[in-house]
């Protein structure tokens, strides 16, 4: 299914009738051989093992109150969808369904990560806030205008974590796409000793899917204006997280 090559950023091509998302591949050499290796093994036996664990999880579902959540199976649109870099496993199974578009860093580990994830059904834009930043959010307006949706890991990919970037803030002035957030935390989970906490739910866990309240972004904000926006969607995603380790009976952390 995939060549030893990278995936760079979507374009859009406008020479049909119907618009639709290409993918531009990168010259094969930019990986030395291991990372090739690496890359042609390691994604597939990721996928079967999530697939596999996922399938014993069991998720509940609960929402800020006058918040409509997005259940497994529901056919997105023009919409933007942030969570904590903390929970990506666990979304990655769980929104699998939405083939939506992920903004992805350049360097090796994100190449990694976008062969697994298109195994799942996500696409992505490489790009990042400190490497091809404006480039990725180019390409994500592009997906967008095409109507379909794309997600940001909000404090990704190197933090600090619960703090998220401004990238969401500034997709959502620029093409008027409001901003849902949501979080989905584990009961049972093995917890890296890293920068986010990463978190690997157990078998057969129940999962909390939980949904805060939207983020809107008007197109005449100004520059001053984006930080206060910023802080309000790290405070919509922290209530959503909040809410979802009340419900699995853990303490806020």
């Amino acid at each position: 299914m995939f060549s030893d090559r990278s995936y760079r950023p979507l374009i859009t091509d406008h020479s049909s009738k119907h618009t639709k998302i290409v993918r531009v591949t990168a010259a094969a050499n930019r990986f030395t051989l291991s990372q090739r290796l690496t890359l042609a093994i390691v994604p597939r036996l990721v996928w079967a093992l999530l697939m596999t664990v996922g399938h014993t999880w069991r998720f509940e579902m609960l929402a800020e109150e006058g918040v409509t959540p997005a259940f497994h199976g529901f056919i997105p649109s023009r919409e933007i969808y942030c969570f904590w870099h903390q929970c990506v496993l666990a979304c990655a199974f769980y929104y699998r369904s939405t083939h939506a578009t992920i903004l992805i860093s350049q360097s090796f580990d994100g190449e990694l990560i976008t062969r697994i994830l298109n195994l799942l059904g996500y696409r992505a834009v490489r790009g990042s806030s400190s490497r091809g930043g404006r480039e990725g959010l180019l390409g994500l307006r592009r997906v967008l205008d095409a109507g379909t949706p794309v997600i940001f890991t909000a404090d990704g990919p190197r933090g600090p974590i619960h703090k998220a970037k401004l990238g969401p803030i500034k997709l959502a002035q620029l093409t008027q796409s409001p901003i849902g957030c949501f979080h989905l935390e584990p009961e049972k989970a093995w917890v890296a000793r890293s920068w986010d906490r990463f978190q690997i739910p157990k078998p057969f866990t129940r999962i909390a899917v939980s949904w805060g309240h939207w983020t809107y972004v008007s197109e005449e904000v100004t520059n001053e204006e984006l930080e206060p926006l910023r802080a309000q969607l790290d405070a919509n995603l922290e209530s959503a997280r909040i809410r979802a380790l009340t419900h699995v009976g853990k303490g806020i952390a």
